[in-house]
Parts: structure tokens; sequence; C-alpha cells
């Protein structure tokens, strides 16, 4: 503390992955001042338009955009998903998904069928035309995350992903504890 910077204390310093204190102002995360949250906003900011340049790209050849990518996505991670959770999860109008899901229906990216109990309900999931296009988006998008998750380390992929979750409201952190309980109890994975 001879220049008057304030430090982190120790054990802040400790938890830290090697050279990561070093590398980001702020790291040790006790002194969150404007500057280390606009740099964050900056990050995120590269980190999504780099993460979706390549899926755009994909979208475009078929005349979608991002948010057929995020409607195709959660319907390939939850089969049989009804339109209202699809909204909840979404957080559009009905009119804005119908605007989406339309033409994903009608050129053969997904199917709609009534539910089993409540006919009135409407669950989707992705063709076998859909669920190709959703492939080919994520692993567009699987190598960048690959690659940054590698250079990162364990310990840095689990704080991203707290801090991720603590940006997150509680709708959406509810869901995606859904996810993990329904993974959980169907079992690992072959070739997991």
């Amino acid at each position: 503390m001879q220049d008057g910077t304030p430090q982190p204390p120790r054990s802040a310093k400790r938890d830290s992955p090697p050279g990561l204190s070093h590398a980001l102002p702020g790291a040790g995360l006790l002194f969150l001042r404007e500057e280390e949250l606009r740099l964050a906003q900056d990050m995120i900011f590269f980190a999504l338009r780099d993460l979706t340049q390549a899926p755009d790209a994909i979208l475009a050849e078929f005349g979608y955009g991002r948010a057929h990518h995020r409607t195709l996505h959660w319907i390939a991670r939850k089969p049989n998903l009804t339109v209202g959770e699809l909204l909840s999860i979404l957080g559009i109008t009905k009119q804005s998904l119908t605007r989406v899901l339309g033409p994903l229906i009608r050129e053969g990216f997904v199917a709609q069928i009534a539910g089993r109990m409540d006919r009135r309900q409407r669950l989707l999931s992705l063709t076998e035309k859909g669920a190709e296009l959703e492939r080919k988006l994520y692993e567009a998008q699987r190598e960048r995350l690959v690659a940054a998750y590698r250079e990162a380390g364990g310990p840095a992929v689990d704080g991203f992903r707290r801090v991720l979750r603590g940006m997150t409201l509680q709708q959406g952190k509810d869901y995606l504890d859904s996810l993990e309980t329904h993974r959980a109890a169907k079992g690992p994975r072959a070739g997991a």
C-alpha cells in the first residue's frame, strides 16, 4: 500500500488463481470501483459480440437472427417445452414469440403438438432439421467456450459461473436449478 492503492487482504489474494490478481485491476473483488465495473461491462460486450459472431453468420443464411437462436437453444435444452415456459424464459411477449416461432415451424425446424393433459397447451420440440441447425449453432460457439475455459482454468470457470449466476434474476436461477435437477435425475449421459 506504499503508492496509496488499497490492497486486498491476504486471504483474497490466496484464493485468486495465480497471476489473476496482477492481470486485472481489482481482481481481489473487495474494491469494486466504477472503473472495474465499467471494464466488466466492456468485457461482457466484446465476449458476447465474439461468441455470437459465428452463429449470426449461420442464421443469416436462413434469414434468421438471435431471437431464433435463443428459441432453438431453449427448445433443444428441454424437448416438449411449453409455449408458456418459453415465453417466461425469453422474457418476451406472445406476439414477439409468434414472429420468431412461426417461421421455425413453417420451415420445419420446430414441431408443435398439443399437450396430453391439456389439449390447449402447445409443446415444442425440434425436428431432425431443427436439431441439426441447433447443433451447428452450438458447435460454432463450443470451441470458443472450450478455449476460454481451458485458458482460465478450473477455479476461474467456477468463479465465472458464480458471477453469471449472480447477474441472473431469480426466475432464471430457478429455471437453471430445475434443469440441473432434471439432468441429475437422468444420471450420467453416455459419452459424457
